[in-house]
């Protein structure tokens, strides 16, 4: 669940620019030098950083005729920048001055992987907006894993982490704190080329953001002691209300370099160093376990029919078992009470029962939504529901009045993302039709005690605020109430078990107007209230992450397949993603897939190539229903098994990765004993036939090429009937030997021929129907380029339309688990 925007960022903000004809010709008249593991920082006399040093080669990786304060500050919308450093090796203490008498104070702390710098103190920091580290330009660019914080070559990486969570990765590039996604034409890859002939990127810009020069990074913090109006969730105008978390003042990040084969290493060292989450799996960093991207089955199940669902995850070889839907409401999280008649307890029992058989559960959440029946909402409404502004009351008001006065309609009156159309008045919820267009202001056509509150009078001066809502017709929360509902989820993984969650929705936590804060206070406040044994052993993904919360999360897992089939739904932005999750040293996960009753094994298949190519796992989503009515579900559910037992094993070569990670190239695993396979390369061409005019004289057949890249085999092919019946279907190879296959096929049928004399006819959910004979010498072909000519006949259907996809077996190979 995510929302797009392209927009464009200049490598460093204009005032930076400025800077660097202002002090172009100035004179370093001392030099500070901080060392640290493989990185040395050098700073000038006023404060700018003029090196960041591989202390293995002396190379100086800043970026040339660019300027880096180590530290910059934001009054009033104006950036202030260091003129005067000076440092005190005694107390490991900068204290950067800046115009009219400001400083700061630095604590520097040189650890074993890396520096580590904190805002102890600014010469009236409440009054200042910002404090910005960096940004620091440099020429490193190889990759940039901009979440995670790094850029670098085949030397070195530089990298940068926030140390706190009120300390954001990136930039203020918006007022709201969402970081932006920017599109990045990719000169050096010539391929994924758009309509335009160019590729582009695209980057989920914070912590690291590519640049003309190479790359920056930069972290910052903002002073949350007063009110601000903001554009946020698409409302123009939006408050974002005080929170007190002390300010700029105790902001802290760490710096580091180190050669790029140890930079995951290097990350994990400065979380345990820093204290920072550092959540364990199988007995390793979840970072670099490789149960990590383990796949798992998403599926109902409740107390009653938990041993079924077992049943299946276990055929299906899969090691996690996860609910897509188990809650009545959303905010307490109350249990469904038809699957868990014992609420808690039944969560626990079922728990308990598939850990016994080696298996983890798991729940799907939708952060901090809060539905409508939750018991934040009714009967009566918590004062932490998020507000998208407010006004007064300019009279009193009566318990059945449906034009409600109030002084100022500006929040009220933006629609375009109001969902609900709520007012919170006192402990009422009150829904309206609209503003009324001129003043007196009131809102129109209200229906009084809205979503089970009572209505009552109200008093002139009483507050009104619109609720801020969700297109699932759902209220969100303040940062207060995010954090508490985090842990209504984190003690339902304490009393029960739970081992598995999704964050999906939660960008919904930008409701607290502070953006990518917002999501890192929910997610911090549940792993915080973690038992220590959860905290050793779960797995949690998001539909969407940042630089801090990448320490908690475990993987980011999203694409959606309500849009299309397994090819074709999101398959652009899950293969994207991949990209995305190997420059940020995530773990690969291909998002969700659909198992129905249609599913083929070819589509399955495909999809597990992709798992093993970028060993990725998936979320495979299917019901019982889906089960019992697919006529292949015993042979699906054992080839999950064997690729993911496979993928798991690093079975796959790195060279049968390569290929393996293009979506045109289709494979066959079969297993040969135990722990080892044969990999097949299929290669797959797929045609349509369609019922079309011809013109006098013109032949109704029509003429595909395909290639037999091995030895001699039988033409293998699968036609089905994609709209209406198909019959007197005739193929001819190269234009001599004519197969005429005795065929009706309705709609949705499926005749599929793998070998030998006769062809199998299967139903939409592949129940075989019948078998017919088929002439299997006229279908062997020899290796080189041939011609099938196709015809068959149609009746019914819109616009008649046969699917051809002819299948030859190539190269084999033989691989082995470790």
């Amino acid at each position: 669940m995510k929302i797009f925007t392209t927009v464009r960022i200049k490598p460093l903000p204009a005032l930076f620019l400025m800077l660097l004809l202002a002090f172009s010709c100035s004179n370093h008249q001392q030099e500070i030098t901080l060392t640290a593991g493989d990185l040395k920082i050098t700073l000038d006399d006023k404060g700018y950083v003029t090196g960041f040093f591989d202390v293995a080669t002396s190379k100086n990786y800043i970026a040339k005729d660019t300027l880096a304060p180590l530290l910059s500050l934001r009054l009033n919308g104006r950036y202030l920048f260091p003129v005067k450093v000076e440092f005190d090796s005694k107390n490991n203490r900068l204290t950067l001055h800046y115009d009219k008498n400001i400083t700061a104070v630095i604590k520097v702390e040189t650890k074993q992987t890396h520096l580590a710098f904190e805002l102890l103190s600014v010469t009236d920091a409440g009054k200042f907006d910002l404090a910005v580290w960096g940004p620091y330009p440099l020429t490193l660019n190889k990759y940039i894993g901009e979440t995670v914080g790094i850029a670098g070559n085949d030397e070195f990486t530089a990298g940068i982490q926030s140390l706190n969570p009120k300390t954001l990765g990136g930039y203020p590039w918006n007022e709201n704190d969402c970081m932006p996604q920017i599109d990045i034409f990719d000169q050096d890859d010539p391929s994924d080329l758009n309509e335009k002939g160019k590729r582009y990127v695209l980057y989920r810009v914070e912590a690291a953001k590519p640049a003309g020069f190479g790359s920056t990074l930069q972290a910052y913090c903002r002073n949350r002691n007063k009110p601000r109006i903001i554009k946020n969730l698409n409302y123009d105008k939006y408050v974002a209300p005080p929170f007190n978390d002390g300010g700029i003042t105790g902001s802290k990040i760490a710096l580091f370099g180190c050669p790029p084969e140890q930079t995951l290493t290097t990350i994990g060292a400065i979380e345990v160093a820093e204290g920072l989450p550092h959540p364990m799996l199988d007995g390793q960093w979840a970072k670099t376990a490789k149960g990590a991207s383990a796949a798992y089955l998403i599926m109902d199940f409740g107390e009653k029919d938990i041993d079924k669902a077992l049943a299946v995850t276990k055929k299906a070889g899969l090691r996690y078992l996860y609910h897509p839907g188990p809650f009545e409401t959303w905010g307490h999280f109350v249990l469904n009470k038809k699957q868990f008649p014992g609420g808690i307890g039944s969560m626990r029992r079922c728990v308990e029962k598939a850990k016994r058989q080696g298996i983890m559960l798991g729940v799907h959440t939708l952060s901090n939504f809060i539905t409508t029946n939750d018991a934040y909402v009714t009967p009566v409404p918590d004062r932490r529901l998020a507000g998208v502004g407010s006004s007064v009351l300019p009279q009193d008001v009566d318990a059945q009045q449906t034009e409600i006065f109030i002084d100022d309609p500006e929040f009220f009156r933006q629609y375009k993302n109001s969902n609900l159309k709520t007012a919170m008045l006192g402990e009422e919820l009150i829904l309206y039709g609209g503003v009324s267009p001129q003043p007196p202001w009131k809102l129109t056509d209200c229906r009084r005690g809205a979503w089970g509150t009572k209505a009552v009078a109200h008093k002139k001066g009483d507050t009104v605020s619109m609720l801020a809502d969700h297109g699932y017709k759902v209220f969100l929360t303040n940062a207060e109430l995010g954090m508490e509902v985090a842990e209504n989820i984190a003690d339902l993984f304490n009393e029960t078990g739970l081992r598995q969650i999704s964050f999906d929705g939660l960008e919904g936590n930008r409701s607290t107007g502070m953006g990518n804060y917002g999501e890192i206070l929910f997610t911090t406040s549940w792993f915080n209230r973690l038992d220590k044994n959860i905290k050793m052993h779960y797995i949690a993904d998001a539909s969407r992450t940042s630089h801090y919360f990448w320490h908690i999360y475990t993987r980011m897992n999203w694409g959606e397949p309500w849009y299309a089939g397994f090819r074709e739904s999101q398959t652009e932005y899950r293969l994207k993603n991949q990209e995305y999750f190997r420059r940020n040293l995530m773990p690969g996960m291909l998002g969700w897939f659909k198992m129905t009753g249609s599913t083929s094994i070819e589509d399955v298949e495909w999809m597990l190539a992709r798992s093993a190519a970028f060993d990725a796992g998936y979320g495979f989503y299917t019901s019982y229903k889906w089960l019992d009515e697919n006529g292949n579900t015993d042979t699906i559910l054992q080839l999950l098994g064997e690729w993911e037992k496979a993928r798991m094993s690093n079975a796959f070569p790195d060279t049968l990765k390569k290929l393996m990670e293009d979506v045109k190239n289709e494979f066959h695993l079969e297993p040969v004993k135990d722990n080892e396979w044969k990999l097949y390369r299929i290669y797959s061409y797929k045609y349509n036939y369609e019922k079309r005019v011809r013109q006098p004289g013109e032949p109704f057949f029509e003429e595909f090429d395909f290639s037999n890249p091995a030895g001699k085999q039988p033409l293998q092919f699968i036609l089905t009937a994609k709209d209406g019946t198909v019959s007197n279907v005739s193929m001819e190879i190269d234009d001599y030997r004519e197969i005429r296959i005795p065929v009706k096929l309705k709609a949705g049928e499926t005749l599929k021929y793998t070998g030998g004399n006769r062809a199998a006819v299967y139903g939409k959910t592949w129940h075989l129907k019948r078998t017919i004979p088929v002439d299997g010498s006229k279908l062997e072909t020899d290796n080189g380029i041939h011609t099938l000519t196709f015809e068959c006949n149609f009746s019914g259907g819109e616009k008649p339309v046969a699917g051809l996809e002819l299948r030859l077996v190539g190269e084999t190979w033989t691989i082995s688990g470790k």
